[in-house]
């Protein structure tokens, strides 16, 4: 058998892989460009900043979860035994801090 081609299939072979070769380097040239790989940068940099505010937001919602379930009960009232000697101890700390103030302006 002979694998001959006809100069018509050689002529077809090479117009053939010139449009594969075209569609190729348009594809290069679509992900060289300054545009595109900006924008992949910025996408990578936005994905990951979501994942670190998702992560950030579940941390915080889970720490206010916890400290909330300290002074409410389940029922949704204030616990009182709990409630009150933080409010004083709040109280105490920024009596304390305007004390200070007050004693630096002497």
């Amino acid at each position: 058998m002979s694998d001959a081609r006809s100069p018509a299939q050689i002529e077809a072979d090479i117009i053939s892989r010139r449009e594969q070769l075209a569609v190729v380097l348009d594809e290069i040239g679509v992900r060289l460009h300054p545009k595109t790989i900006m924008g992949d940068a910025k996408a990578k940099v936005a994905g990951t900043v979501d994942r670190t505010a998702g992560r950030a937001f579940v941390t915080v919602n889970r720490a206010v979860s916890d400290v909330k379930a300290q002074f409410v009960s389940e029922d949704g009232a204030p616990r009182l035994e709990r409630v009150i000697p933080a409010a004083l101890l709040a109280a105490g700390v920024v009596g304390l801090v305007v004390a200070s103030k007050r004693r630096r302006k002497r």
